[in-house]
């Protein structure tokens, strides 16, 4: 069962809310869209699901157009960021309520409820109200009632964002595992890049409605077609400094001078703006050509064992992603260094005109 979007736009109040998105989902897929908050990730789900209908456009199953299918003649769940369980029903009773809307046999029921709960772990559970569990517990349960119905495409609307890090982490993992059995299509929405480059599969960047860029996970975040995408591909975001290319070298405002390495002698003569991921400005050289930059420091956000740490020179603002508490005093004076063999370079529209090479790509 493939998934077509042609042309699709959604407007709201004049509003628009998805913009003549195409987007094609293949059968047995696993998609993630990263997006933040109002990018148009849910409406986009709503979509697919047939709960809201285009404005424009036609969707498609299997190459069948969709477009007017109610949600109830499509054979698609979605589980939610919110605990969404009856409460008054056990767990059980629960995973239990689509298939007894679909008037299966007790005897199938039985069995398929029983071996989704212990896929998910919650079968010692079966017996308890959703208000007798923990937060994991219960979106477990809102997953095993989305996977019980066997559906064609499962969708999921952000579901663990309110849990903690540690049940995030190990659901994120049972949740891949799952789908590699199954040969539905999982769409996966998200705010975080971490959690895109955690779950694989592809990776689908929205932006104001606007589809920015489809494909394998990994090839978008180390080729992002374009500045926007590149900040939301990366947390923190990527840094961006204004500069020129000459014959021989770069220059960042004016100020800070390097050769032109190898690797961006391939960039013609001209303004660019490039970019350098957070984790890899360090402390510390790690390659020749390492930029040494004097600069002050703004705040040093310590968070569990990372420490994010902002700094300015004259010109321009950086944010370093360092392993590790690191504790400064603000306006303190240090010392970073800059790669400018994995810098991305992008031209003054912002399109991507140069991505570090990567090993294996030499």
């Amino acid at each position: 069962m493939s998934l077509t979007l042609q042309n699709v736009s959604r407007v709201v109040d004049g509003e628009t809310w998805i913009s003549d998105v195409d987007l094609t989902l293949e059968p047995g897929s696993f998609n993630v869209l990263l997006g933040r908050t109002l990018a148009g990730k849910t409406t986009l789900m709503r979509l697919m699901a047939g709960l809201d209908r285009p404005t424009s456009g036609r969707i498609l199953m299997n190459g069948v157009d969709v477009t007017g299918v109610p949600v109830r003649e499509r054979n698609i769940s979605m589980v939610y960021q919110q605990f969404i369980n009856y409460p008054n029903l056990t767990v059980y009773e629960n995973i239990a309520s689509p298939l007894r809307l679909a008037k299966l046999d007790p005897h199938t029921i039985d069995r398929r409820v029983r071996e989704t709960a212990e896929m998910l772990h919650i079968d010692p559970y079966l017996d308890r109200l959703p208000l007798q569990l923990s937060g994991g517990q219960q979106q477990r349960t809102a997953m095993a009632r989305a996977l019980v119905k066997d559906s064609q495409i499962i969708l999921f609307d952000e579901p663990l964002v309110n849990l903690d890090y540690k049940l995030r982490e190990e659901l994120r993992q049972e949740l891949r595992a799952l789908f590699k059995a199954r040969n539905c299509i999982a769409v996966y929405a998200t705010t975080e890049p971490n959690e895109a480059l955690a779950l694989g599969g592809n990776t689908a960047v929205l932006h104001e409605g606007q589809l920015l860029q489809m494909g394998p996970t990994a090839e978008v975040y180390h080729k992002p077609q374009d500045i926007i995408t590149a900040e939301m591909f990366s947390e923190p975001p990527i840094n961006v400094v204004p500069g020129r290319v000459t014959e021989n070298e770069v220059t960042f405002d004016e100020t800070v001078h390097f050769q032109l390495n190898t690797d961006l002698r391939v960039l013609e003569p001209g303004s660019y703006q490039f970019g350098v991921r957070a984790s890899h400005i360090g402390l510390v050289p790690h390659a020749d050509d390492d930029l040494e930059l004097p600069v002050r420091v703004d705040l040093a956000e310590i968070s569990g064992s990372e420490t994010f740490l902002h700094v300015h020179n004259p010109h321009f603002d950086l944010v370093l992603h360092l392993s590790g508490v690191h504790e400064y005093q603000v306006d303190q004076e240090i010392k970073v260094y800059f790669p400018t063999h994995k810098l991305y370079a992008f031209d003054p529209s912002g399109r991507m005109v140069h991505a570090p090479v990567r090993l294996g790509e030499m």
